[in-house]
């Protein structure tokens, strides 16, 4: 049966384990997150020695996890048998072991929690393995958050974690880190270690804590060029070409057509006000004056020309169709045509 992570996680978090758990999608967040919480409670630790297996999936085969499934516990009321990297199982496309697999999923040993981490890629539900899976499983598909749900996830994560953290801090980490969830979790957790007495997490901690300069930062950059602040935004960028471990292009490039994305809609959405530019855009009403802003000064055939500039300097720094470049002067010459 389909579920979500926030359910899964409350169930697993409350000591109640389902027989079987199919984990799949493009985020590996989520997968990863919810099989550590499963490794670390489903047994003590006195437990896990006997009643828990590992597999991974390059070195096995669906005969050896139905197989380690039908086992019944050493000592115990329970044992986990959790598959890592499930997608990488060549025989998954087998008729007969295919049939292995549906035939214990529709009747799964009470005393065994199997877990499929199935990363990347998804089972093709229209099949009747991917039916029967989805039915008779906790089914979670893990997608990619978009751009403009990353700042509530950051906010929901803090919260989930007893912290609060302000918006300016939010939008930093979502500006520089974008929809890493992983990273973001991981700086999060670094911020929550330096917390101490502040009581909230705000962007000086965030500047200090994660390495993000206070002036030479994709949201500087952004506030430069919303405000066509031409020697600002000139000077980050050569801050970013002289410290690309810190600041990679590609990211850098995806940050801005993001947000040249946002300018797009801003002038196509019919309600102008400051709430429903915010409600059409995904940011907090906090930070919409300076998109505005930014949306006078880059008139809609500006920000389409951008897009375009975007898209090729992103081919460019890849090398298709372009001569490749340094990053350096491949994002000077951006800024260069973005502002111009």
């Amino acid at each position: 049966m389909a579920s979500d992570y926030t359910e899964i996680l409350k169930n697993i978090q409350g000591g109640s384990f389902a027989p079987v758990y199919f984990l799949q999608g493009e985020e590996t967040f989520y997968i990863d997150d919810i099989i550590n919480k499963i490794e670390n409670t489903a047994l003590d630790e006195t437990q896990r020695s006997f009643n828990q297996v590992i597999l991974y999936g390059k070195d096995t085969m669906l005969v050896d996890v139905i197989g380690a499934a039908r086992r019944y516990p050493m000592m115990g009321d329970r044992q986990v048998v959790i598959v890592k990297e499930a997608q990488e199982m060549k025989d998954w496309t087998k008729e007969d072991k295919q049939t292995l697999v549906i035939n214990y999923l529709e009747n799964p040993l009470p005393s065994t929690i199997l877990v499929f981490g199935y990363k990347y890629k998804s089972i093709d539900k229209r099949t009747r393995l991917g039916k029967i899976i989805e039915k008779n499983s906790i089914f979670l598909n893990a997608k990619k958050l978009y751009d403009n749900q990353i700042p509530d996830w950051i906010r929901g994560y803090c919260k989930s974690k007893g912290v609060k953290i302000n918006d300016g801090a939010v939008m930093m980490l979502s500006e520089n880190i974008g929809n890493n969830l992983q990273r973001l979790a991981n700086e999060i957790e670094k911020l929550l270690l330096n917390i101490k007495d502040q009581g909230e997490i705000d962007a000086a901690m965030v500047q200090r804590y994660v390495g993000i300069s206070k002036d030479y930062n994709i949201f500087e950059l952004q506030k430069a060029l919303s405000m066509m602040n031409k020697q600002k935004a000139h000077k980050i960028a050569d801050y970013f070409a002289a410290n690309p471990g810190n600041n990679p292009l590609v990211l850098t490039i995806y940050s801005l057509f993001s947000y040249f994305s946002k300018l797009l809609l801003i002038h196509h959405s019919s309600d102008k006000s400051e709430k429903g530019v915010a409600s059409a855009i995904g940011v907090n009403p906090f930070f919409v004056k300076e998109y505005l802003q930014a949306a006078r000064n880059y008139p809609v055939g500006k920000v389409v020309e951008n897009i375009k500039y975007l898209h090729e300097a992103d081919m460019q720094s890849k090398g298709i169709g372009f001569a490749t470049k340094k990053d350096g002067p491949v994002l000077t010459e951006l800024v260069y045509k973005l502002m111009n």
